[in-house]
């Protein structure tokens, strides 16, 4: 037990995955706001207002599951090599890496 192995933890996440989860929820607004127009011209515009909050309100919380789920999935940890862990451990400075610019 005084050896507990050490894990790296990577996030492949990247817009493409998330993009599509967007672009419905994009819609979504769209739509409610297309609503409220279409009410708006009714005698009690205090309707269309419900309305656009009413949709907002129901639709973030299968918008933030819906994020939140494929951030986790995209969450990976995965074991060290002891080999490398003790070469790391003897030259820190050799270990890092600069950051780089994803293109």
């Amino acid at each position: 037990m005084d050896k507990i192995p050490k894990y790296q933890v990577v996030c492949t996440l990247s817009f493409g995955d998330i993009y599509g989860q967007i672009v419905v929820w994009l819609i979504v607004i769209f739509l409610s706001l297309a609503s409220a127009l279409a009410l708006m011209g009714a005698s009690r515009p205090i309707y269309a207002l419900a309305t656009v909050g009413l949709i907002l309100v129901l639709s973030l919380p299968f918008l933030l599951f819906a994020f939140v789920t494929t951030l986790l999935n995209h969450i990976q940890f995965s074991p060290l090599d002891p080999a490398a862990e003790t070469k790391a451990e003897s030259s820190p400075a050799t270990a890092q890496r600069p950051a780089q610019v994803a293109s």
